[in-house]
């Protein structure tokens, strides 16, 4: 169970009553427990997640030295979903910190068109996240690279110990797997927990930084205890859109929060994220009185240039509901963060932001959909045979 937060609510017979300042009582009476204390416990599990790819450094850097001297490796970053957007968050970041080729390749592209994702045949790194590992495109992405590929090698961070992504680890040496530490397998609809860790676990494989991740979970710990109270009466707003900006890593950590408050919604909020640059290319266009903009403004002193120019137009143009720009200052951070571990107390704002919306509709966050149209766990995914031999005709209409 996730530490308590400090201003949440009373401790009884030394249990948690309350998470996010709502009584546990009235979560679950909306249906909304599991989502409200997966967002708390975020920094606690981050914790333990440095922890656990600290125990695991000794085997994780004999099978991992070996590829990284590779000068000719690829490494691709893959996941279906939410999961896609861990790789988008991380690639750019692990891009410039290793000096080498790294690509964010969502699984859902990868195995609807593999011949245009894996032309090349190159050594391969394929790195896998996924919550559950029971998603049918994070199975089939890794046959399918191991299919085309000469020579892969497939590094998987899951968060269920008995799901089918942590067995098809078992019996292969070209295969690791890492399984994230209790608590990381969200029993909520929405990714919170089972996203920020995966990030957690791979940024700390490949660059690791105590102090950040340690800053991180304490700009988070204040957050909730601190300003849960003003994100939610920024969230019982009357906006119906929300635009998410951010650059580099943050631009990936922009789209999981587009979508955070898209699912928890149930669509009722449509979402959009974008770069600051590339935002002013057409997109601005959707800008109204009814369209929240957060910015995820970057720590790099060139690229948080780019962010203070758009802040200040929005601000000029005065048609927004309300601007929103998290700053490194107004997280609190006492040392300069990079991008990635400025990400996670960003995405603890979003998921926040995305919870109390969901409140102040009346929607069930640990379900808000109900009636199946769209699943924890993906459905009706029905994978197809790769045949580059084969001429399939287009489906019947």
């Amino acid at each position: 169970m996730p530490a308590p937060v400090a201003g949440t609510g009373s401790a009884a017979a030394g249990k948690m009553t309350a998470y996010l300042r709502i009584a546990t009582a009235e979560l679950k009476a909306k249906d909304s427990y599991w989502t409200a204390r997966e967002i708390a416990g975020q920094p606690a599990l981050w914790r333990a997640t440095g922890r656990a790819v600290a125990a695991g450094r000794g085997a994780l850097d004999d099978w991992l030295r070996p590829l990284l001297t590779r000068a000719d490796l690829r490494i691709v970053l893959t996941g279906a979903g939410s999961s896609a957007f861990i790789g988008e968050t991380l690639a750019p970041w692990l891009r410039g910190r290793l000096r080498r080729r790294v690509e964010a390749i969502g699984s859902t592209e990868l195995v609807a068109a593999p011949a245009q994702y894996l032309a090349e045949d190159l050594p391969t790194l394929l790195i896998s996240f996924a919550r559950s590992g029971d998603s049918p495109e994070s199975l089939a992405a890794i046959e399918l690279a191991d299919q085309m590929l000469g020579e892969c090698h497939h590094l998987l961070l899951t968060c269920n110990p008995d799901g089918g992504l942590a067995g098809a680890a078992e019996g292969r040496a070209d295969r690791f797997c890492l399984l994230l530490p209790d608590g990381a397998h969200d029993q909520s609809f929405a990714m919170t927990g089972s996203f920020s860790s995966m990030l957690t676990a791979c940024a700390s494989i490949f660059t690791p930084d105590a102090e950040q991740l340690e800053q991180a979970a304490r700009l988070a710990e204040t957050l909730i205890a601190e300003q849960a109270a003003a994100v939610r009466e920024l969230a019982q707003g009357d906006f119906t859109r929300l635009v998410t900006l951010g650059a580099g890593s943050l631009l990936g950590a922009a789209r999981e929060i587009a979508l955070k408050c898209l699912e928890l919604s149930a669509g009722r909020v449509v979402a959009l994220a974008d770069s600051p640059l590339g935002f002013r290319h057409g997109p601005k266009s959707v800008v109204d009185q009814a369209t929240l903009i957060v910015q995820l403004c970057s720590a790099d002193p060139s690229a948080a240039a780019y962010d203070r120019d758009l802040y200040h137009e929005l601000i000029r143009d005065d048609r927004a509901f309300a601007v929103v720009a998290l700053t490194a200052r107004r997280l609190g951070a006492r040392i300069a963060p990079d991008d990635i571990w400025l990400s996670l107390p960003c995405l603890v704002y979003g998921q926040m932001l995305a919870f109390y919306k969901a409140l102040a509709l009346g929607v069930a966050a640990d379900n808000p959909c109900p009636g199946g149209q769209v699943n924890r766990v993906v459905q009706g995914v029905r994978i197809y045979p790769y045949r580059p031999d084969v001429s399939d005709p287009a489906p019947a209409a």
